[in-house]
């Protein structure tokens, strides 16, 4: 599910007029896009991102097989060795500045930087491999970063009542499950737009 529109780090030539922060933003926060490899971070990153979107993809090569599981994404050809980077104003006042970290494990150690001063986490997950968000969450957790759950939808991934994931992920009731198709803007907003509201009431909720 990953597009090649975009400008990686190296292609960047300069800020076009539209990459500028606008004038009315007064509050920015840091938001982090996680999941398992190939779930889709690079391209909700892509799709919601209303500046053009930095990325640090590199082609995948032999060296990955055995490696890397890419159950799912067999017919991916490039893959996050860093960090994606994009902006989305929420508001005139707020805008988001969306981090997407690298799925496979062996690059999680960039992950450290990547939290630091995030108010909150988009984990993506394919319902074909709920199995590689395990660790991902766990981290999370750990970490005691707020997340909310958003479940990819590619066209033959099973579809499971919220119920059954959340059992499955081993979630409280209280983390908010959505559906959304990374490739979509408007899915993707959505989808942060509802970790808004999951933040917004955990300031609301009595210690």
């Amino acid at each position: 599910m990953d597009f090649n529109d975009s400008d990686s780090i190296g292609t960047i030539t300069g800020p076009r007029a539209e990459d500028h922060l606008p004038d009315t933003a007064t509050a920015a926060v840091k938001i982090v896009i996680v999941g398992g490899f190939g779930v889709g971070k690079t391209t909700m990153v892509r799709a919601v991102s209303e500046i053009r979107p930095l990325t640090t993809e590199e082609t995948m090569t032999q060296a990955g097989i055995g490696v890397d599981d890419n159950y799912g994404s067999e017919t991916k050809t490039a893959t996050t060795v860093a960090m994606d980077f994009g902006r989305i104003s929420i508001t005139e006042q707020l805008v988001l500045y969306l981090f997407g970290t690298p799925g496979q494990e062996r690059f999680w150690f960039l992950w450290n930087g990547l939290f630091e001063g995030a108010l909150g986490a988009v984990v993506l997950i394919d319902t074909r491999r709920l199995e590689v968000s395990f660790d991902v969450i766990g981290r999370l957790e750990e970490r005691g970063v707020p997340f909310v759950i958003a479940v990819n939808d590619f066209p033959d991934a099973p579809c499971y009542p919220v119920g059954e994931l959340r059992a499955a992920l081993d979630l409280s009731e209280d983390i908010p499950i959505v559906n959304c198709d990374a490739r979509q803007r408007a899915s993707s907003r959505d989808a942060l737009m509802t970790l808004m509201h999951f933040l917004h009431s955990l300031t609301r909720t009595p210690a």
